[in-house]
């Protein structure tokens, strides 16, 4: 067989893992992205009408911490809905205390109860259903709601590598609790750096399968590939150390959480903040609206227009499987975009192709010479971004 084919024979393998995993799971029990670049790239106000892949839920309530005027949360996999869902009904019922118990601990020893008594009026259809099977996902002893999902299975099978190695995990802790960056940064080269960067490491992030829990496909991973000569595993790694080594761990919640399944109030998304669960409570929740479905399906049956885009990085695999499907999805973006509408949106690739190769419309202009790109304020933004695990942040406005 060429290696063309075998290219080809691994793509479709890889898609179908993929695929399998992403419709029959939930992938992300958390945000990947960090909402305080957005914020800053957004620039959002009272007057925005934004349009967000929901993922996790965490980033829309953030967004709409901000009092646009509607945030559309907008998501293909239903599981992700309903985990949104969950947390809208939370804010709507629940105290605050047993609110952050739920989302900020992950594990409340009440769940079940409260779920019936509180939560499950206000959810419907496949939301309900979906919860109904997994209420021990919050309240199961010892096994946090982060370590749940597919993303959840990754960290949890780091924190049983962790118990096997006492010492490492000691020094770990010690990272997180350090009062500087310099002092994280002795840390992390003297006592850690040393003991977690070998082949073992090297095998296990450069499988698939691994990058599939992590909600990563394959033309993803090409991408990473095709700008680093040593592979995924050394992208993840000078990602990594460029969050431990150049970054305060003080408030970066998002590794902190899968280190220690759980969330503090001083280390958490803005929506775990009592003070913002608040005004989420007293009526900002009510901006937050739900859709399952595609953002072309949305866009081509909403009547509004959407002045804020936060793509995430969907675009990355869609270039490769569907990029007739992606020229599409572009054309109903600018057809619902107000003037002057700004579009963010991640990539595994600095500059990813498909913004110089896929048209609007089958003789119309490329991405990149219909949009206005920002690329001085997204490498600055980029900088400050506490996760760090993509090569491209993208700003990009239409024109007015």
């Amino acid at each position: 067989m060429s290696s063309a084919g075998r290219g080809s024979w691994f793509d479709r393998v890889d898609q179908a893992l993929f695929n399998m995993l992403y419709r029959r799971s939930l992938v992300y029990n958390t945000c990947w992205e960090d909402p305080a670049v957005d914020r800053e790239a957004l620039a959002l106000g009272a007057d925005d009408t934004v349009l967000v892949i929901t993922s996790a839920g965490c980033n829309v309530l953030d967004y709409a911490l901000t009092g646009p005027r509607r945030v559309h949360a907008v998501d293909a996999n239903p599981r992700q809905s309903a985990l949104l869902d969950l947390k809208l009904a939370g804010i709507r019922a629940l105290s605050y205390d047993d609110f952050f118990a739920v989302f900020g601990r992950g594990y409340h020893p009440r769940f079940g109860e409260i779920y019936q008594s509180q939560l499950r009026t206000h959810l419907s259809g496949f939301s309900r259903d979906f919860w109904d099977r997994r209420v021990h996902w919050f309240q199961t002893p010892g096994r946090s709601f982060y370590f749940r999902g597919l993303a959840g299975y990754v960290a949890r099978a780091m924190r049983a590598y962790m118990r096997l190695r006492p010492g490492l995990s000691r020094d770990v802790q010690a990272l997180f609790s350090s009062g500087s960056v310099e002092e994280q940064r002795a840390i992390y080269d003297a006592r850690i750096s040393p003991r977690i960067w070998g082949n073992a490491m090297n095998w296990l992030l450069s499988r698939q399968f691994t990058m599939s829990l992590l909600g990563v496909p394959w033309p993803q991973r090409r991408e990473v590939e095709a700008q680093h000569d040593n592979g995924v595993a050394r992208f993840v790694q000078e990602a990594l150390e460029y969050v431990l080594r150049q970054l305060p761990l003080a408030s970066n919640y998002f590794y902190s959480v899968y280190v220690n399944g759980a969330y503090t109030p001083d280390c958490c998304p803005e929506y775990l903040k009592q003070d913002n669960f608040n005004l989420l409570k007293a009526g900002l929740v009510d901006r937050v609206v739900v859709h399952t479905t595609t953002v072309t399906a949305f866009l081509q049956s909403t009547p509004e227009h959407i002045s804020k885009f936060v793509l995430l990085d969907h675009m990355d695999w869609m270039s490769c499987y569907q990029p007739s499907a992606l020229a599409e999805e572009w054309a109903a973006i600018l057809d619902r975009a107000t003037p002057g509408a700004r579009v963010i949106f991640r990539s595994a690739h600095a500059r990813p192709a498909y913004i110089d190769t896929i048209t609007i419309g089958s003789q119309g202009p490329r991405i990149r010479d219909r949009l206005q790109f920002n690329d001085s304020l997204a490498q600055t933004l980029q900088l400050r971004d506490r996760v760090h695990t993509y090569a491209g942040f993208h700003i990009a406005d239409v024109p007015v």
